[in-house]
């Protein structure tokens, strides 16, 4: 069973996969957060979880070449970095908002 850490993790590395995606999309400002938003929270869906198929999509349809190799190397790195940006008892994140949305799309 996965702990509120990893799905919290999940949430945050869906949130920075989507700022990513979306700047390689050409989104700024507030289309750029919702479509990284939309991200974040597939991670509380299993049935819709899949953020590399949505990513590769999106992608292919406005003719964005990036490899599927890449995609999911960008995707461990954010992993990586999310686990990072997770409060820990001796400190606090770096990305205070990431984390409050996690615990925000957690919570509903």
């Amino acid at each position: 069973m996965a702990s509120v850490d990893d799905g919290a993790r999940t949430i945050l590395r869906n949130k920075l996969l989507g700022r990513w995606a979306a700047e390689k999309l050409g989104m700024t400002g507030r289309d750029a957060e919702a479509y990284a938003d939309s991200l974040a929270r597939k991670a509380l869906d299993p049935a819709h979880s899949d953020v590399f198929s949505k990513i590769r999509k999106d992608f292919d349809a406005a003719g964005i070449q990036e490899s599927d190799a890449w995609i999911l190397h960008v995707m461990t790195e954010l992993t990586l970095k999310a686990g990072n940006l997770m409060p820990t008892a001796t400190g606090g994140s770096t990305d205070a908002a990431a984390v409050t949305l996690a615990r925000n799309l957690m919570s509903r």
